[in-house]
């Protein structure tokens, strides 16, 4: 009886001890998992996207040097553009070779299957194969959707029917569209508005977004653009805010009219339903030197968007490879930073 009572001071003393123990190692390890879950949501956030036109020299057998030249031989044997060592077919398995899951197709790689299913089949077994999805698809050539003269605009409207049905037979989420026309700014919004609300109804059947890039002209006024979301005001309408494509005027040496990009972006982000990181020129430490990647993706993450942020490399002084990976490790900085 009396050792009993001279050791439980002792056993007590090693319980609380345990006990004190067994808390601080539960608590470390909930605070270490609940680390965990908010680096896993961070980057849940963001997914990493591949755009194809990131890659067009290498279909084109080089850069397009006459757009206009270009246009003419789209609309007489696209085909023969794809001079390039490489195929648009295998973009897939190009994509899932840098780690990446989801695509951003562009449709003059594809300009004659517009009304082929069975190559959509094929590339659709392509995409499974490789584990990866087609998240939109850009679309070019096909008419203004904010023309003048309301038969060509009604021609556009249809013109993109094809994409639609594409996009929603291989499971993209959007079409990326141009809202384009001649007449003043409010003209061309006006018609702007009258284009979209027809292919975004045609869309709405298909589950498909019709979203607008800034892409020169007055869609590089984001200004002027939000006011076209605002009076389209469908729920499938949206924006593909591009990190440059700023420039409202050009000129021979140039441009010469540039909104504000960071600016610009904010104010495109409430109507987002992707975003595309455009790229040029690296310094020594990976940073892109036209935009600031982290202000960018900090305006970004205010705005509430979650979801694709597309690589799209056009510079020249690295490779379309070296470009597209220099991006990548870049966005994958900025978003453990943000």
């Amino acid at each position: 009886m009396m050792k009993f009572k001279l050791y439980l001071p002792q056993t007590l003393m090693m319980i609380v001890a345990a006990f004190f123990l067994f808390s601080y190692d539960s608590e470390s390890k909930i605070k270490d998992s609940e680390a965990v879950k908010v680096t896993e949501v961070k980057k849940a956030d963001y997914q990493i996207s591949l755009a194809q036109w990131s890659f067009h020299k290498s279909y084109f057998g080089g850069p397009i040097e006459d757009w206009d030249e270009f246009g003419r031989q789209l609309e007489a044997s696209p085909d023969d553009l794809l001079k390039g060592d490489i195929d648009p077919k295998d973009f897939p398995e190009l994509a899932a070779s840098y780690g990446i899951k989801t695509i951003e197709l562009v449709n003059v790689f594809y300009f004659s299957k517009a009304e082929d299913m069975d190559y959509w089949k094929v590339f659709k077994k392509k995409c499974k194969a490789s584990r990866v999805k087609v998240g939109l698809i850009m679309c070019d050539r096909l008419g203004d959707l904010g023309d003048a003269d309301a038969d060509a605009r009604n021609a556009a409207v249809e013109n993109h029917h094809n994409w639609v049905d594409i996009a929603s037979f291989l499971g993209a989420q959007s079409i990326r569209v141009n809202a384009a026309g001649s007449g003043t700014a409010e003209e061309v919004a006006a018609n702007a508005v009258d284009g979209l609300s027809k292919l975004a109804a045609y869309g709405a059947k298909k589950g498909v977004n019709i979203i607008v890039e800034n892409h020169g002209g007055y869609s590089s006024d984001a200004m002027w653009l939000t006011g076209v979301m605002k009076k389209v005001g469908m729920d499938n309408v949206g924006t593909l805010p591009d990190f440059g494509n700023f420039c409202i005027e050009e000129g021979s040496d140039g441009c010469v009219k540039e909104y504000d990009k960071y600016k610009g972006i904010a104010e495109l982000m409430p109507y987002a339903k992707g975003v595309s990181a455009k790229s040029h020129t690296f310094d020594e430490n990976g940073n892109e030197v036209n935009s600031d990647f982290l202000e960018i993706m900090k305006i970004v993450k205010e705005s509430g968007f979650k979801g694709n942020v597309g690589i799209e490399y056009e510079g020249n002084k690295l490779s379309e490879d070296e470009g597209v990976k220099a991006t990548k490790a870049l966005l994958e900085k900025v978003f453990s930073e943000i």
